[in-house]
Formats: structure tokens, sequence, C-alpha cells
């Protein structure tokens, strides 16, 4: 007889990815919000590192504000992770599959909303969290990274679910 935790241990709860879906449009409709602050509204094309960033810190409060924002988009991750999930490395499962989730809905709903990225090959600004941000990278990096991540945290969770039902057995 296998016991509530055994039970859920590995599985990935359909709130998780519901949350991270929901996320990502968010943080598409932020970008949006901030490309229409910056002058590049709907613009197909994201312009080299050197003119986002001199257009970022024309507005001096901008660069601080995002980077915040994109902590508290990490934690909110790490939180959501915490709660789907009991041990530690099914919430590292957790997280990698939520944020993996998150980044592909985000680039998404940037399309939905903007018609961008044009293609994969396109180039964005990933992270502005210091000390060194991810710069401008095709938009298939960020991509492949999140499905590996999806696939990781999806591999993380069921190896869970297999060590406590063995450990359950050998009870």
């Amino acid at each position: 007889m296998s016991t509530p935790r055994a039970r859920g241990a590995g599985r990935i709860p359909w709130a998780l990815p519901v949350f991270a879906i929901a996320m990502g449009w968010l943080e598409g409709v932020v970008v949006v919000y901030i490309r229409g602050l910056v002058g590049l509204a709907h613009s197909a094309a994201t312009p080299p590192p050197a003119e986002v960033m001199a257009r970022l810190t024309a507005l001096p409060w901008l660069v601080r504000t995002e980077q915040t924002r994109e902590v508290a988009t990490i934690v909110m991750l790490l939180a959501a992770a915490w709660l789907a999930a009991r041990s530690a490395p099914s919430r590292a499962g957790a997280f990698l599959i939520a944020f993996g989730i998150w980044d592909i809905a985000y680039y998404a709903a940037l399309y939905v909303l903007l018609g961008w990225p044009s293609s994969l090959t396109a180039r964005d600004v990933l992270f502005l969290i210091p000390p060194h941000p991810w710069w401008y990278q095709p938009v298939w990096v960020p991509l492949a990274i999140s499905c590996g991540m999806v696939g990781a945290g999806a591999w993380l969770m069921r190896t869970t679910r297999i060590e406590v039902a063995a450990e359950i057995v050998r009870r």
C-alpha cells in the first residue's frame, strides 16, 4: 500500500504548466509595454544590443526595474516548484519544467502580440541580470535550452517517483 506522498511523487501537477503558461504570457505583455516605452512598440526586429541598452538607459529607472522583474520571475517560478513537489529532486524538476514552459510561452506570446520573432534565427537580448547579462542570441538558443529543461525536469520528477516507490517496496 502506498502513502499519499508516494502516490503523488513524480507527477507533474496540472497547475504547474498552467501557471508557467500564464506567467509566460504576462511576461510577453510586459515586454510589449517596455518595447513601447523605448520606441520599439511593434517592430519586427530587435536592434543591436548597444542600441537596445542605449534606449533602455535613456529612462534611468528602466534597467533596474527590469532587473527586479527578472528576479521576481525566478522567485515566482521557484515558489511554484516548491508547492508542486515534495522532495528536493522533484522540486528541482518542477522548477526546470516551469522555467522551460514559461520561456516557451513567453516567445509564443511575443509572436502572437507582435509578430516577433519573425524566425528562430531572430536575435534577442535574453537577460539583463548582472554580473553578465545574456546578450544577443538567436531565439532558437533559449527555446532549445527550454525544451531541454522541460525534458530534464520531467526526468527528475519521474526518477524521484521511481525512487520513492522502490523505497516503499523495500519497507
